[in-house]
This record gives C-alpha cells, sequence and structure tokens, in this order.
C-alpha cells in the first residue's frame, strides 16, 4: 500500500483512538445522484476501503473495523447482494499481497452460513496468510448481527457454568465468546452518510466509544475527512463515567 496522501503532523498521535469501527453508508445514495446504478457506488465505496486502511496503518490505528454486510442487508435485491459478494472477493484477491506487505493481520467477524463457498474460502484464505502478521488488525465484519452474536456468547458462557468448566459467568468469561475476543473494544465510531444509529454493531463492544457522525457518503469519505475525524475524537474528554 502506497503511503496515504495526507498530513499527520497537525495531530497528536498519542490521542488517536487505538480502534476504530467504520459504517461505511451512502454507496447506493452517492450512486443515485450521479445517475448510476447501486453497483457504481459499491464499487467507488471498495475503492475508498484501499485509502482508509492504509492511512490508519500508517497513522497507528491498532485496529479497524469495517461493518461491509449486515445480517439485515439479505434482505436486498438478490443482485445486489452478488455484487456486494463479488467487490468481497475482488478485494481481498487485490489487496491481499500488500497487506501481508504491510504486516496488516486480516479477521473475519461474522457468521459462515448463507456465505458463499468462495467467499469463505477468500475469507479463510486472508486469515491463513496474515495471522503471524503485527501490525493493525484489519476486522470485516461479514453477515454479522450483534444481537445474535450476543445471544450465543450467553448461550455459549451458560453452557459452560452447566457443565462446570467455568464458576461464575462474568463479564471476563461471557466476553471470551464474542466474536472479537482478543481485541480491544472499539473505542471510535464513524457512520458516513447522514443516518445517526448504531445498525446492529457491536453493541457490547461500544458502550463507551465515543461516537462521529458525518453527512458525507462513504465513496466521498477521503483522507482528509477521516483525518478531520480523527482531530474530533482527539479533542473529546473521554471520562468514563469519572469527573476529570
Amino acid at each position: 500500500m502506497a503511503k496515504a496522501n495526507v498530513d499527520f503532523s497537525a495531530i497528536d498521535r498519542e490521542k488517536l483512538p487505538k480502534h476504530v469501527a467504520i459504517i461505511m453508508d451512502g454507496n447506493g445514495r452517492w450512486a443515485k445522484k450521479r445517475m448510476m446504478p447501486r453497483s457504481f457506488g459499491h464499487r467507488a465505496g471498495m475503492e475508498r476501503v484501499k485509502d482508509i486502511v492504509r492511512m490508519s496503518s500508517d497513522i497507528g490505528i491498532s485496529a479497524l473495523t469495517l461493518y461491509a454486510f449486515s445480517t439485515e442487508n439479505w434482505k436486498r435485491p438478490k443482485e445486489e447482494v452478488g455484487v456486494l459478494m463479488s467487490l468481497l472477493i475482488e478485494y481481498l484477491r487485490r489487496e491481499l499481497g500488500e497487506l501481508l506487505k504491510e504486516g496488516v493481520r486480516f479477521r473475519f467477524v461474522g457468521m459462515r452460513d448463507r456465505l458463499p463457498a468462495e467467499v469463505q474460502s477468500i475469507l479463510d484464505e486472508a486469515m491463513e496468510s496474515t495471522k503471524d502478521n503485527t501490525g493493525m488488525d484489519l476486522c470485516v465484519l461479514v453477515n454479522y448481527g450483534s444481537r445474535a452474536e450476543i445471544v450465543e456468547a450467553a448461550r455459549l458462557a451458560a453452557e459452560e457454568y452447566a457443565a462446570g468448566k467455568i464458576s461464575e459467568v462474568n463479564a471476563e468469561e461471557f466476553e471470551k465468546h464474542l466474536m472479537t475476543a482478543g481485541l480491544p473494544d472499539p473505542d471510535f465510531v464513524i457512520r458516513t452518510s447522514g443516518e445517526q444509529r448504531i445498525s446492529n454493531l457491536l453493541l457490547y463492544q461500544i458502550a463507551y466509544a465515543e461516537l462521529y457522525f458525518t453527512d458525507v457518503a462513504w465513496p466521498d469519505f477521503d483522507e482528509k475527512e477521516y483525518l478531520a475525524a480523527l482531530q474530533q475524537f482527539a479533542g473529546r474528554n473521554r471520562r468514563f463515567g469519572d469527573i476529570k
């Protein structure tokens, strides 16, 4: 990945978030404004992913989570779902070499059922190929829904308790069964394109995250827009219930 084309000197890297989660919204509306099909917007959005991944790695973000496809997105037309799955395959095939070179560790978060075999295969390949990397964690949420994740984690923890494998179901034991186990919780959530909701994204994990909503559609959320968001995060006073 080429270095990000943006000046980082204006931001204190000590005040950057450790884990950024992004709801990449607005591809379809972006395309509609240009009188183009939604697939045109999704492809533009995929190109934007490259820039944001590169900049996150360059600036020192520890983990970047991208909400690519929710469990609710299956309601979309079959043709559009097919385009989204094809773009995911294309992105990973094209960028895997760069992720390896930059030391990025890829992680799939979601449910494998319903995903096409080819998608499962490329996700497995990306995770296996990058598992020993020590740079930024790139987490892509595909066929993901937080409520389902929480229910499943609770079920698994309860099963362990019933079997006598653990003495109590506490936060530590519960969190071991979340799909994001081993990652720091997101401390900054960005949503593009004007909507101001979380849409079933990592509901447990983002309990204390800072939220940032922008009217800019995802294909236009370039490095300067990202830097502006990070600067706003750096200027916030995070108290976690304290009065400091």
